[in-house]
C-alpha cells in the first residue's frame, strides 16, 4: 500500500498529492510517469511525476478532477492509502545539450512542465517558462515555476492577470525579439501542443511535446498508447512520453482522444449515483 502523506488543494478542480513509495522515488528522472490503482475495483490510470523526494522516499502527483477515478482519488485523504503505484515509467526527458530553451504549459500541463523546466534549470540551462490560463482562479505552481525559470510569462485567455492571450502569442514575441532558442518543450492540450510546434517549424526550432493518450498497462503491450510519429506507429508508455512535435500526427491523436467520451460518461453516472446511493 502506498501512503498518502501529503494532500493539497491547489485549486477547486486541481489536487497536489505526495505518496510514499520509495522504490519509485530512488529512480524516478523528470519527464517520466506511474499508473495508480486505488483498489482492487478501480481502473488504472497514467499521472506524470510532478516531483520526487529520494530522502523522504516520496513521489508527487498533480491531478484534475475529470472523470470518475480522478473524482475517486480526490476523496481520499492524508494518511488514506492506494493499492497500487507502478513506476517510474517511461522515457526521462533529455536535458543534455539544451543551453537554451522555452517551456511551455497549457492547462494541466503546467504541473508536467515544471519538472522539466526544474530539470533544466539545473542541468545548467537558461529556461523561459510560458504558461497559460483560463483565468486566474485556474493558476497553479507560479511560486515553484519562477524558481525554475529566468523568466517566466503568464497568459490567460480572458486577460484577468493583466496579460490577455495564449502561450502562442508570448512564445511569437519571444521568437520576433530575436530569441534563440535550442529547444522548445510543450506541454498541454492536444491542440495547444499543435499550435506551437506549427509555430516553431517554420523557425526549425526543435520543439518536444509530452502525449498523453489512452493508457492501460504503461508495458507497450495493449497498444491503446499508440500514436503516429513519422508515419510510423509508436507507444506513449515505452517510447515517449517526449516526441518530436514536428513528426507526431496530431489530427490521429485528437480523434483517438475522443473514443471513449460515451464510457467516460456512463463512469461519471455510476459515480454519481454511488455518491448519493443510487443503483449503480
Amino acid at each position: 500500500m502506498y501512503r498518502i502523506v501529503q494532500k493539497r488543494r491547489l485549486h477547486e478542480t486541481v489536487t497536489l498529492m505526495e505518496i510514499q513509495a520509495p522504490a519509485v522515488a530512488r529512480k524516478a528522472l523528470p519527464g517520466q510517469f506511474i499508473i495508480l490503482r486505488i483498489d482492487e475495483e478501480g481502473e488504472r490510470i497514467p499521472l506524470t511525476i510532478a516531483d520526487f523526494d529520494r530522502e523522504r522516499g516520496t513521489i508527487t502527483i498533480i491531478y484534475q478532477k475529470v472523470g470518475a477515478t480522478t473524482m475517486r482519488l480526490d476523496e481520499l485523504e492524508e494518511g488514506d492509502s492506494l493499492l497500487d503505484f507502478v513506476g517510474p515509467l517511461g522515457k526521462p526527458s533529455e536535458t543534455e545539450g539544451i543551453r537554451r530553451a522555452a517551456v511551455i504549459g497549457g492547462g494541466l500541463g503546467v504541473a508536467i512542465a515544471y519538472p522539466q523546466a526544474k530539470a533544466l534549470t539545473q542541468a545548467g540551462a537558461q529556461v523561459d517558462v510560458i504558461v497559460g490560463f483560463r483565468n486566474t482562479q485556474l493558476m497553479i505552481l507560479l511560486e515553484e515555476l519562477k524558481q525554475a525559470s529566468k523568466n517566466l510569462y503568464v497568459m490567460t485567455d480572458d486577460g484577468s492577470n493583466g496579460h490577455k492571450g495564449f502561450v502562442t502569442s508570448a512564445l511569437q514575441e519571444r521568437l520576433e525579439a530575436g530569441e534563440a532558442y535550442d529547444c522548445v518543450i510543450a506541454i498541454g492540450p492536444l491542440p495547444m501542443m499543435k499550435a506551437v510546434c506549427d509555430l516553431t517549424k517554420p523557425y526549425g526550432i526543435r520543439t518536444i511535446v509530452s502525449m498523453n493518450p489512452i493508457m492501460i498497462d504503461g508495458t507497450g503491450m495493449c497498444g491503446g498508447c499508440r500514436l503516429t510519429v513519422d508515419g510510423k506507429t509508436r507507444f506513449a508508455c515505452v517510447d515517449g512520453p517526449d516526441f518530436d512535435g514536428h513528426l507526431v500526427d496530431f489530427d490521429e491523436a485528437i480523434s483517438r482522444s475522443r473514443m471513449y467520451k460515451t464510457q467516460e460518461a456512463q463512469s461519471m453516472q455510476r459515480h454519481a449515483c454511488r455518491l448519493t446511493g443510487g443503483v449503480r
